[in-house]
């Protein structure tokens, strides 16, 4: 099977991650790393999150661009600003008349008739000119900077282009354009921005939000204390200490190691004790990883892959008669279907087949991970309060079992949300019951 060069994320992992919310403040992960100033910027940005890069040399790259971005950055507050920049994606777009015409006797009767006939027109034709040039003065003052020729990754070939594009076409013209300008010059402008040089001033808009969205994720790196990883191109694996997921308060960090040796790790403890945001941290981390920003960990190394499916948030389809039971079926038969295609593949699933009985979820749980930690460049990760799963799971030599437990005592069950070594047979339903006062109401 030839390379993949994106990570394949399907909706449902996409819903899981929480990549764009549900619309309320502070609900996605587009929100926690969008710092742009331009509204291109966070298309762009949006872009980058809808498909992010297996490819390493393409997930440096963008790691050096940040790590440059993030060691210059009064130097990028010189880019246009968001007016500039909106306005004159407006003007562009605006319905105004043009003149085609190129000799100068036409030309400047075409003017005349212009500023004599159409001055409404003519008033947002000047608009338009004036705030294009402003933003290309700005973007030119910007690329002047000298500490900017020793850029790296994937900044360096987008300045390089917006210094071509400035240097050898049309749009050299509106550099040195100052105050008060007559009607002929404006109106050449205007041809040269929205006929001439069109599609050059609309790529110079595009890399410009280019490198908003590469100083978003670096205002992200550095603004939220993230970590870039290490990348390796071996076998994969994730090899990381303190990984934690950023919409948790005072989280708590926790070490992952996922190898080719023990492709997938059991988790076990009772429920509330942490298993589902360590699931969550581990995916938001590792799709992190592959968007090249930096991640919530004190470190992480890891290789890229062709896909992330998750399985936390399954939900049954009553308009498509899809039973919650059914769902699950079907996730795992996604997952199959991508390592049976060859992909490189890190699936994690919380609780699986939760929609039968105890011994079919134990039976079908122990077959599906006894079938997907024999998948060579495949890593897993599975969550279970089923304690009878226990003694199964610990025959086999690819599985890291790994628990979390809560505090016992006289008052209320207390977590310290820190994995440990080992398979967890704490039972603490009825407990919890007793605690919240179900029983004291009924009995």
């Amino acid at each position: 099977m030839a390379q993949r060069h994106l990570l394949e994320l399907d909706p449902e992992t996409t819903k899981d991650l929480e990549l764009f919310g549900s619309g309320e403040p502070g609900t996605g992960l587009f929100e926690l790393l969008n710092f742009c100033r331009t509204d291109g910027g966070a298309r762009v940005l949006r872009r980058r999150m809808t498909a992010p890069s297996s490819v390493p040399a393409e997930i440096r790259a963008t790691q050096q661009a940040i790590a440059f971005i993030a060691a210059n950055r009064p130097l990028f507050d010189a880019l246009p600003s968001s007016y500039n920049t909106s306005r004159t994606d407006h003007y562009l777009a605006e319905v105004l008349p043009l003149i085609p015409e190129t000799g100068r006797l036409e030309f400047s009767l075409q003017v005349l008739a212009m500023w004599a006939n159409n001055a409404r027109h003519y008033a947002s034709i000047m608009r338009g000119v004036q705030v294009g040039c402003t933003m290309i003065q700005a973007f030119d003052h910007f690329l002047d900077q000298p500490v900017l020729l020793s850029a790296e990754g994937e900044l360096a070939p987008l300045l390089d282009e917006a210094r071509n594009l400035l240097a050898e076409t049309d749009l050299a013209l509106a550099i040195t354009l100052t105050g008060n300008v007559r009607a002929w010059r404006v109106l050449r402008l205007d041809q040269v921005f929205r006929l001439h040089a069109k599609d050059e001033l609309v790529r110079l808009l595009a890399l410009c939000y280019e490198i908003d969205a590469l100083v978003s994720l670096a205002d992200a790196t550095t603004e939220h204390g993230f970590t870039l990883p290490e990348i390796d191109e071996g076998p994969v694996s994730v090899l990381a200490e303190g990984v934690y997921h950023p919409f948790v308060d005072q989280a708590v960090g926790n070490p992952v190691a996922l190898n080719q040796s023990q492709r997938l790790l059991f988790l076990s403890g009772p429920n509330m004790a942490g298993k589902t945001t360590y699931l969550r941290a581990f995916a938001t981390a590792l799709y992190f990883a592959h968007l090249g920003v930096g991640v919530p960990a004190a470190t992480f190394r890891f290789t890229p892959v062709d896909r992330l499916f998750t399985a936390i948030s399954l939900s049954d389809d009553i308009h498509s008669g899809v039973s919650y039971f059914r769902a699950e079926a079907l996730r795992a038969r996604a997952i199959a279907e991508a390592i049976a295609a060859g992909d490189r593949v890190v699936a994690v699933l919380d609780e699986p087949f939760k929609g039968t009985n105890v011994k079919d979820a134990m039976d079908a749980t122990l077959a599906i991970m006894d079938r997907f930690s024999a998948r060579e460049g495949c890593l897993f990760m599975f969550s279970s309060h089923l304690i009878e799963l226990s003694d199964k799971v610990s025959e086999s030599t690819q599985v890291d079992r790994r628990y979390f437990e809560a505090e016992e005592g006289e008052g209320r069950l207390r977590f310290d949300y820190k994995l440990r070594s080992g398979v967890s047979s704490q039972r603490l339903g009825m407990r919890v019951l007793r605690e919240e006062g179900v029983f004291d109401l009924l009995d």
